[in-house]
């Protein structure tokens, strides 16, 4: 499985991580957008600015500020638990449901 960490802003708070056919992005630990490239007619999925300005900063380089179509926080967990699992098989969703 290829995995790669990328710094888009080269800021080291702002990470992009490929694993697979997933794109994470995180702003510091936090996860707050995906893209399932086996899933591409569903683009990016990307949650509301519930952080910082700086969080707000990231969001708005990855959906270029369309904040009508970022998630709220239950419906974005949800997506992202199914795209992680669909990756693993299962795993990576099941430890996302457990927290």
């Amino acid at each position: 499985m290829n995995v790669s960490i990328n710094h888009p802003t080269d800021r080291p708070n702002f990470t992009e991580v490929q694993v697979g056919t997933l794109e994470l992005w995180f702003s510091y630990r936090t996860i707050i957008a995906f893209r399932d490239s086996r899933n591409a007619q569903r683009g990016v999925r990307v949650i509301q600015n519930y952080w910082s300005a700086t969080t707000g900063k990231h969001l708005n380089a990855i959906d270029y500020g369309d904040k009508a179509s970022r998630l709220d926080s239950d419906d974005f967990q949800l997506e992202l638990t199914k795209a992680l699992g669909s990756l693993s098989g299962g795993a990576l969703g099941d430890m996302i449901d457990a927290r």
